[in-house]
């Protein structure tokens, strides 16, 4: 469970309509790893009252920030981060609430994290037979898109989003653009983390897809969502275009 480098590492988990899910997944995450954040992202379904008790059992351990209006995923972690580097946390590992990623994995994230510091550990999905084929197929056009951008920087996952992240690097990026405010977090984060020339380690990590039948949730719209992935990586290629001459260089050292 939670050991030494607890005090440089947290837990951020944004949440936004997660029903009962939420409860689910923070009680697990609980018994793996305190201190939690739980990120209230506008949600209307009063999930977040279904973290009272667990407030009352983890005094300590839990912390819930609400948020009145929805602002979209990357937004509430930039909440999270703000507030958590204010206090002395120099990581962040974050996590769904929607109970897709194992709370069993956060020691090996948070191990990797203590051994290379400077790094960012992204989860590499293991799909099972739950996983949608849309899904599973679909990403690997924006994980192209990543390397394509990165020069073939190591990113395995461009959309997973169980990630352990250095505070100070993920705020700069994020401040230094507009977007990668909803769901192009995870993505835009990605390349632009790579352009800062931070090492990526990728870590294999099982993956569940709930049926409607179990609970499961997805906030995710097929057209907007695209669309939006789409719009991030034209601008991310002309980006990478325009940093080229910068980039070649530090990835011939790399080699």
């Amino acid at each position: 469970m939670t050991d030494r480098f607890s005090v440089t590492h947290l837990v951020l988990i944004p949440s936004y309509n997660t029903g009962p899910l939420l409860a689910k997944t923070v009680r697990e995450v609980l018994q793996h790893w305190q201190p939690v954040w739980v990120v209230i992202d506008g949600s209307k379904d009063h999930s977040d009252s279904l973290l009272t008790p667990l407030q009352a059992d983890y005094p300590d351990g839990l912390r819930v920030i609400r948020l009145e209006q929805n602002v979209g995923k990357g937004a509430a972690i930039l909440e999270g981060i703000k507030c958590a580097q204010q206090e002395g946390y120099t990581h962040v590992l974050t996590m769904d609430a929607d109970y897709q990623h194992p709370a069993e994995s956060i020691e090996s994230f948070m191990k990797s994290s203590n051994q290379r510091p400077e790094a960012m550990i992204f989860g590499e999905p293991l799909f099972d037979a739950t996983a949608p084929a849309i899904r599973v197929q679909g990403r690997r056009i924006s994980n192209g898109f990543a390397n394509l951008e990165t020069l073939g920087w190591g990113i395995q996952d461009s959309l997973f989003g169980m990630r352990v992240y250095p505070i100070r690097l993920l705020r700069q990026v994020m401040e230094s653009t507009r977007w990668a405010r909803r769901f192009d977090f995870e993505p835009e984060v990605a390349v632009r983390l790579a352009w800062l020339g931070v090492p990526v380690i990728n870590l294999a990590t099982p993956v569940r897809y709930l049926s409607k039948q179990e609970g499961g949730v997805s906030q995710f719209s097929y057209l907007r969502d695209n669309t939006l992935l789409t719009w991030m990586h034209m601008r991310l290629l002309l980006g990478f275009l325009l940093r080229l001459p910068l980039l070649l260089p530090h990835c011939i050292r790399s080699e």
